[in-house]
């Protein structure tokens, strides 16, 4: 089972190589932080804010790749946590299937804002980290 979750905050510290993103349960109160590097952050950052660059950044690049194979991301989803790592994958459809593709969470999530696509996590994950 997956739980809809909402990107709640990005705390982005300019004294530190790791930033914080925090996922929110979008029906209900329980959230999480996620340690995220430094340009990750940046870039879901400048995503949300409208910042647009003259040549397209990493996760730009992917959504273009997805959507000129006329591919769709249909969610992301934060699938697991392992050793204190969490594992997250595209579902992304493509010829009316659904192919799974591994990534970090933060790729994962910058590619989705760009793409403002929904973003769930494993229930058993949830459970696991919640406050």
């Amino acid at each position: 089972m997956e739980v809809q979750v909402d990107l709640a905050r990005i705390i982005i510290s300019e004294s530190s190589d790791q930033q914080v993103i925090v996922l929110k349960e979008r029906d209900g109160q329980r959230q999480f932080p996620i340690v995220i590097g430094s340009y990750e952050a940046w870039a879901i950052d400048h995503r949300l804010k409208g910042i647009r660059h003259m040549r397209p950044l990493t996760h730009d690049l992917m959504a273009s790749v997805i959507e000129a194979l006329h591919g769709d991301l249909e969610r992301i989803v934060v699938c697991d946590l392992r050793e204190g790592t969490f594992y997250a994958q595209l579902i992304i459809r493509l010829d009316g299937e659904l192919v799974e593709v591994d990534a970090r969470p933060s790729d994962a999530i910058a590619l989705g804002v760009a793409m403002e696509t929904p973003i769930f996590v494993a229930d058993h994950v949830l459970r696991e980290v919640s406050s």
